[in-house]
């Protein structure tokens, strides 16, 4: 059993209650002053994401339980909501030239990424089936509006209309898997559930596991449930479709591993088959179908599911080793995501956004810093040496393989060579094609998620130590050991 200590919930939850805190003052700002308050307002969200940003680092090592032991923080959440925080900042950095060249620049849309990162941060750290739900929701509510953001656009309302409808259809799933598991094991507390379950599990209760699984599924876009990804991917303001690509697919891989390894770790081998199952048709899905696309936004959006059932892969190990190779995954999968959006974000010309391949034809020859960073991107999500994708893709395969997982580790390596092709076609794009006309210069936001992400993918093989060793500890925290 993993030891814990109960806690006044207050410091427990200091981050989630800084971001609560600031997204009330940000909203009576903005009501006040209107829509000039936008760039006010921004900087105001940027500011408080950092204030619990620090929070969280300063958050104690060991595992603490509050509100009745329905919320818990260790070193996993740290790691985990850190990587969140990061992710929602750089969303709000990305968006504001997007939306002021756009005509769209409102404040109301730092303060729902606010309110969608506090519903991130609670499903880290939720310990029973209730704080998951709610969590969820948090997250998932405010996600729906910013979806269809641009009201003028029939593509962004269509596709807040499309993720809010099936959306609600993984929520009722999961919260249905939910009643299931409580109905037979008689508790929501994750721990109690584990402490049930050291045996064989019941049919109804696999039943629970199942909807449970579909719903989270459909939060990290895993086959089967991937359905609305590219067309949200497509339809959505570009700086919102890479704050989806990034902060909510770490927090519901977070949520995926606190449910299977904190609730269900006595029956590893019921739920093992089914991340096994989503984890290949995720990866086959994500290597075969992308190779057709010419949009790049869809492209992406099938790249992040072949991503996920890569990471999956660490969570169907069910050990120490396979966490800690999911926790260096989504490190990695945030940097090379954030990335490569900052560089999409800089196909334009003039106000007018390009979103075909085709257009990256020759940008080596007029913009040759940023042809190397979108290469670079787009090497390291192939799994190329030496960069960082390549060592997140390691981790989790070397997982595998410790816990006799050969033929998954095998497909995920074959799936990644198919993948290769995709990819390496956007580079042949840029380097070897005729240059088209050149784009407009990126805005400083854009640099600085494309600088900050393009050290982390170069650099991460040189100084590999501080975040194998971070995810590490954040593996053991929820081991005991």
């Amino acid at each position: 059993m993993i030891a814990t200590h109960t806690v006044p919930a207050l410091g427990l939850a200091l981050p989630e209650i800084i971001l609560a805190i600031g997204a009330l003052a940000l909203v009576l700002l903005g009501a006040i002053r209107g829509e000039r308050s936008t760039p006010i307002v921004s900087i105001g969200a940027l500011v408080v994401l950092a204030i619990a940003f620090l929070a969280v680092l300063m958050q104690p090592a060991e595992r603490l339980e509050g509100l009745s032991g329905s919320f818990v923080s260790d070193a996993f959440s740290r790691f985990m909501k850190a990587l969140t925080l990061i992710a929602s900042m750089a969303g709000i950095v990305l968006s504001t030239d997007y939306f002021r060249r756009e005509g769209i620049d409102r404040f109301e849309f730092p303060v729902l990424i606010v309110l969608s990162t506090i519903g991130m941060l609670m499903v880290i750290s939720s310990n029973d089936l209730i704080a998951l739900y709610l969590g969820l929701e948090l997250l998932s509510l405010p996600s729906y509006v910013i979806a269809a953001f641009h009201r003028d656009d029939v593509r962004s309302t269509e596709a807040g209309l499309k993720y809010f409808v099936l959306g609600a259809l993984s929520s009722g799933m999961l919260l249905y898997g939910a009643s299931l598991v409580y109905g037979f094991t008689g508790t929501i507390s994750f721990p109690e559930i584990a402490a049930l379950l050291t045996k064989e599990a019941g049919t109804g209760l696999i039943f629970g596991l199942v909807f449970i699984a579909a719903g989270i599924a459909f939060k990290i876009s895993a086959v089967p449930f991937h359905m609305w990804t590219p067309d949200v991917y497509e339809g959505s303001p570009t700086p919102v479709t890479a704050f989806f690509s990034a902060a909510p697919k770490v927090a519901a891989m977070a949520m995926a591993v606190r449910v299977f390894v904190g609730a269900f770790p006595g029956i590893l081998d019921q739920w093992q088959q089914i991340l096994v199952f989503i984890s290949i048709a995720s990866m086959v899905l994500g290597s075969f179908a992308a190779i057709g696309q010419r949009n790049i936004k869809r492209l992406m959006a099938y790249s992040s599911i072949g991503n996920v059932g890569y990471a999956l892969i660490g969570l169907a190990a069910g050990t120490a080793q396979g966490i800690q190779g999911v926790a260096i995954y989504m490190a990695v999968y945030l940097a090379m995501t954030l990335g490569s959006f900052a560089c999409i974000l800089a196909m334009r010309r003039g106000n007018r956004m390009l979103e075909n391949i085709d257009d990256l034809s020759g940008v080596a020859r007029t913009h040759p810093v940023l042809a190397f960073c979108f290469a670079t991107m787009m090497f390291s999500l192939a799994g190329i040496p030496p960069l960082a994708g390549f060592f997140a893709k390691f981790y989790v395969f070397a997982a595998a393989i410790e816990v006799g997982l050969v033929t998954l580790a095998v497909i995920g390596v074959v799936t990644s060579v198919i993948g290769a092709f995709y990819y390496l076609r956007i580079v042949k794009l840029i380097y070897f094609d005729d240059p088209r006309e050149t784009f407009s210069p990126m805005s400083v936001g854009e640099k600085v998620v494309l600088g900050a992400s393009s050290a982390v993918v170069l650099l991460f093989w040189l100084v590999p130590a501080p975040l194998v060793g971070a995810a590490a500890t954040a593996a053991r925290s929820l081991f005991g050991s």
